[in-house]
């Protein structure tokens, strides 16, 4: 690789990586496709959160019932700070 490569590359390289630190900022949810093809959320913590689609959707139809046993239990439960 010539030195104006290696210098193209940096740069690219430099751009990518500032596009990532904007998509991935703290609190800022974002979607990809995972290399087996399943729906991974990321922003939710140290790890992403991955499911099938179908699992996606399974657990979209109970969303309600999520949002009802959250309140329910709400002293039982933690917030994460």
């Amino acid at each position: 690789m010539s030195d104006e490569d290696l210098k193209t590359e940096l740069e690219r390289l430099k751009a990518e990586n500032e596009a990532l630190k904007k998509t991935n900022r703290p609190g800022t949810l974002s979607m990809k496709v995972s290399e087996k093809g399943a729906l991974s959320i990321y922003g939710m913590g140290r790890f992403p959160v991955t499911l099938y689609k179908e699992q996606w959707l399974k657990l979209l139809t109970i969303t309600d019932d999520i949002r009802r046993f959250i309140i329910e239990h709400d002293h039982e439960l933690k917030a994460k700070s």
